[in-house]
């Protein structure tokens, strides 16, 4: 699978504008654009601890813009597997260009199946949380 693009077929959003695509026993995460609006670049990605159990709602990573950071939570309770690489080594400003399928951690959640307090992208466009959301 390639590390930036994971299939959308598992997506999920929260309410903080973060999203989730569950793949089998592991789950990537993500920001979604409305998140970042304000932003014209990423100077920073600043990522917590880096492995380990987290709980929903623990800090994975924080981006930085100027004065603008925004914070990026565990949608679900599970092990962080991976941080994307991409991120720490490379252009973190292709994530302003296609945040809907930059992946930032992979996890393995503790309830795969488990799906309360997140949202199918159709509810969270409802919202008027995203107008990308397809």
């Amino acid at each position: 699978m390639d590390k930036q693009q994971p299939a959308k077929n598992g997506q999920y959003y929260t309410d903080d504008h973060e999203w989730i695509d569950f793949q089998g026993t592991v789950a990537y995460i993500g920001v979604s654009s409305f998140k970042l609006i304000g932003f014209r670049a990423i100077e920073q990605v600043i990522f917590s601890d880096k492995s380990g159990i987290k709980k929903r709602g623990d800090l994975i990573s924080t981006i930085k813009y100027n004065d603008y950071t925004i914070k990026l939570h565990m949608p679900v309770d599970g092990k962080l597997l991976e941080m994307n690489t991409n991120l720490i080594y490379g252009d973190d400003n292709f994530l302003l260009q296609y945040a809907e399928s930059v992946w930032i951690a992979k996890i393995e959640p503790l309830l795969p199946n488990e799906r309360k307090h997140l949202l199918l992208p159709r509810q969270y466009q409802l919202k008027g949380k995203n107008k990308y959301a397809k």
